[in-house]
């Protein structure tokens, strides 16, 4: 598939997704939000994600002035038609992609780009980035999974101030409320976040994808239910090939080399 606001790039395991409108700090019209779910479904045999933003910014949020079905500003049902059909959809195959999502963030990540930059497995951000809902200035309300991602990453009262003051938090800031997984000096942003996607791009897929759907269950299931998910994901990664190749590694005292099956 050709994309005409982002780039994918393949390399072995690793597929690498740069939104690639730096005019506009990689403002998201409704076709960017098409665009990385289409990269998502397209994945075939990447093992991870890596995505970062072209230029000085990661994503100043949804573009408001963009054209077609999507535009809030067209009319007053805009807005939630291009939730509904184009931002919503796109958040949610990052969250609930099969492989790990690392996201580099270089400069803002606001509003619906928050959400995107939050929707990964292990978020980096360069130390001039921050994170910002600035919603409540224009008199609207966070959107894109923003509520749900942030009051489970920092809590009810950190959320609350993010969202009600729309304050902008540093990366370091981040870091330390745990929003994030790393604050990186920013000449070293993408070379952190790489070594960690090629990491990851070469690990136990099916570990990873089973990880992930626990901790999901984690976040909105039951002790029971999480302890019954446990159970069948130790019976289905039990049986990969990758654990088979990890349980030979640790005998034979060497490191194992997974081929994500």
């Amino acid at each position: 598939m050709s994309y005409e606001t982002i780039i994918v790039e393949k390399d072995g395991p690793l597929t690498t997704i740069t939104l690639n409108r730096p005019d506009r700090l990689n403002a998201m019209p409704p076709q960017m939000a098409d665009e990385i779910g289409a990269a998502f479904y397209d994945l075939g045999d990447s093992r991870a994600v890596l995505i970062t933003g072209a230029g000085k910014g990661f994503c100043s949020g949804a573009d408001l002035a963009a054209r077609g079905e999507g535009s809030a500003l067209q009319n007053k049902g805009g807005s939630h038609r291009a939730l509904q059909n184009h931002y919503n959809p796109a958040v949610n195959m990052v969250l609930r992609a099969p492989v790990p999502v690392i996201c580099a963030v270089n400069g803002p990540a606001a509003g619906v780009g928050c959400s995107l930059a939050l929707a990964g497995d292990f978020v980096l951000a360069g130390k001039s980035a921050y994170f910002l809902q600035a919603f409540v200035n224009i008199g609207l309300v966070p959107d894109g999974g923003s509520t749900w991602l942030l009051s489970r990453a920092i809590g009810r009262a950190r959320a609350t101030r993010m969202m009600m003051l729309g304050e902008k938090i540093g990366a370091e800031q981040a870091e330390d409320w745990g929003l994030i997984y790393k604050a990186c000096d920013d000449d070293a942003l993408l070379d952190e976040a790489r070594a960690l996607a090629e990491k990851l791009a070469n690990g136990p897929t099916l570990a990873y994808a089973t990880m992930k759907a626990n901790i999901g269950k984690a976040l909105d299931g039951t002790l029971t239910e999480v302890f019954l998910a446990e159970a069948e994901g130790q019976r289905l990664a039990g049986a990969s090939k990758d654990a088979m190749e990890g349980g030979m590694a640790f005998l034979q005292k060497r490191k194992p080399a997974f081929k994500g099956e």
